[in-house]
């Protein structure tokens, strides 16, 4: 209830994105925009809109299902002198949901004060109820054409269309190995950052030849991050440079602020990954 009256005061302000209010209690506080000119290709005539899942666990985090309308939600840093590296977040949800709060909006601010623009994904997803998709066809499609409309954009939002990354989160993390590895050239990501990625039971992707760094992270409690091991030696036979930390515990699901107060994610080593990953990207030249 609390959601629903929050949207309400947004809309009677004139704060709230009308596109965003039509379809979810839910509101980012990033501007939203659509990623495909029209229909997405394989939605058309699907004009369901997007369904918060209220209740489907006691953790009060945001899911969205029943995604026809593939959206990017804008979060730039607040210096606008430089040519910013950016990151297109997929957040995961089994490919059920998306969690669009603690593996989306809470990553962008965490991205944003390290100086870099981020993009989160609101992607169909082939698990979802009812659902005709497919995770290699049209949850990749939107990932790819998210990469070319960050590059096209990139002017207007002060990024260096070199630097263009994909961050994925468990199955999201799934969805940005298989885009480091399959692409055309306007859809390359320039790195990849892979968060307990859930392969699933195909197992991780083949690695590509000319797929880009990528930054591997996982704990080694979670039962659902599996293969992920076997994908980092893959990624080294291939030489393509990778770094990988496993920490000790942590469980899945953590993002990158963990499950909020109480959840002790603070004391653990796995709370120091978003640094890991800062120092990563600053050794890779990305935060210049």
């Amino acid at each position: 209830m609390r959601h629903l009256k929050l949207v309400l005061l947004l809309v009677m302000t004139g704060v709230a994105h009308t596109a965003v209010a039509a379809v979810s209690p839910f509101v980012p506080s990033g501007h939203v925009i659509r990623i495909w000119p029209g229909e997405a290709p394989g939605s058309e005539g699907k004009t369901t809109p997007e369904r918060w899942i209220e209740g489907a666990t006691p953790d009060s985090f945001h899911r969205v299902t029943d995604i026809h309308v593939p959206t990017l939600t804008v979060y730039l840093p607040a210096d606008q002198n430089s040519k910013r590296t950016a990151v297109i977040i997929a957040p995961g949800g089994a490919h059920r949901y998306l969690v669009v709060d603690l593996e989306g909006e809470f990553v962008a601010q965490k991205l944003n004060e390290m100086g870099v623009a981020a993009f989160v994904l609101r992607y169909r997803l082939a698990g979802a109820e009812g659902s005709t998709y497919k995770v290699e066809e049209e949850s990749l499609a939107d990932l790819q054409q998210a990469i070319r409309v960050v590059r096209e954009r990139a002017e207007e939002w002060q990024i260096n269309p070199s630097r263009v990354g994909v961050m994925g989160f468990s199955a999201g993390g799934q969805l940005a190995a298989l885009a480091q590895n399959e692409f055309e050239s306007s859809t390359r990501p320039d790195f990849a950052v892979l968060a307990y990625p859930a392969f699933g039971a195909g197992g991780a992707p083949t690695v590509s030849a000319k797929a880009p760094p990528t930054f591997l992270y996982v704990n080694d409690d979670d039962p659902f991050a599996t293969g992920v091991g076997e994908y980092y030696l893959a990624l080294r036979a291939a030489k393509i440079p990778a770094e990988f930390h496993v920490f000790r515990r942590g469980g899945h699901g953590t993002g990158m602020t963990g499950r909020g107060p109480g959840s002790g994610f603070e004391k653990l080593g796995a709370a120091k990954w978003p640094e890991l990953l800062q120092m990563w990207m600053a050794d890779l030249g990305l935060l210049r």
